[in-house]
């Protein structure tokens, strides 16, 4: 799964490290509480080359009449991408990496209380998410919107929860964006055990409200 992330890095950094021209209107960093619905910086491939663009973080399909005319499409499943209707022309057509700082898991307590896990990972590059991405229009209401691929959970992960967002080695950004022309579904896997770092983070960051770097700070024991 992956229902919240964070943004730390640079927009001109983030624009250097994947060789993309940037837009100007990339939502602002830092952000340390990214929700479902708001903008996220994707890097698209084209014949004008790369692209570091905003999209809003929900897929919206292609019938749907209105952006919540049907279930919010934050995360894809590895297992079912080429099959889904909502899905499948854009995984083969429309792949985009999805850069982030870190992202938010919960657990729960005995008590049923949600307990908020942050996952960061291991060095200071970014966490690079697969994803799939495509513009939507009804009448003059136009947006374009991406979705985050997942796999099932690692021996690792599944501690926490038994999904995990399919993060890409920068050895195959390039042939996620298609611009390879190998195939892509051998990448749609867990992420390898070590990829990360996890610690509990303060319950406030279960409001989609909170901000601020203390969101994402250990847990005090």
């Amino acid at each position: 799964m992956c229902g919240r992330m964070t943004m730390t890095h640079p927009d001109d950094a983030m624009a250097r490290l994947f060789q993309a021209a940037p837009s100007n209107d990339l939502p602002e960093v830092p952000r340390y509480n990214i929700c479902p619905t708001q903008a996220v910086a994707v890097v698209t491939t084209g014949q004008g080359g790369r692209r570091l663009r905003p999209m809003r973080w929900g897929f919206v399909p292609q019938w749907y009449k209105t952006p919540t005319d049907g279930p919010l499409l934050i995360n894809a499943r590895a297992e079912t991408i080429a099959e889904k209707p909502a899905f499948r022309a854009a995984v083969r057509e429309r792949r985009c990496l999805i850069p982030a700082s870190g992202f938010y898991e919960w657990t729960k307590d005995e008590g049923g209380n949600r307990l908020p896990w942050y996952f960061a990972p291991k060095g200071e590059g970014p966490l690079v998410f697969a994803g799939i991405w495509q513009d939507w229009a009804q009448g003059d209401a136009r947006l374009t919107a991406c979705a985050i691929v997942t796999a099932g959970a690692s021996d690792w992960m599944a501690a926490t929860h038994h999904r995990e967002p399919v993060v890409l080695d920068p050895a195959d950004w390039a042939r996620w964006l298609g611009e390879t022309g190998e195939k892509a579904a051998p990448l749609m896997r867990p992420a390898p055990e070590g990829w990360y770092d996890r610690w509990r983070v303060d319950p406030r960051v279960n409001s989609n409200r909170a901000a601020g770097e203390d969101l994402i700070r250990p847990l005090a024991a």
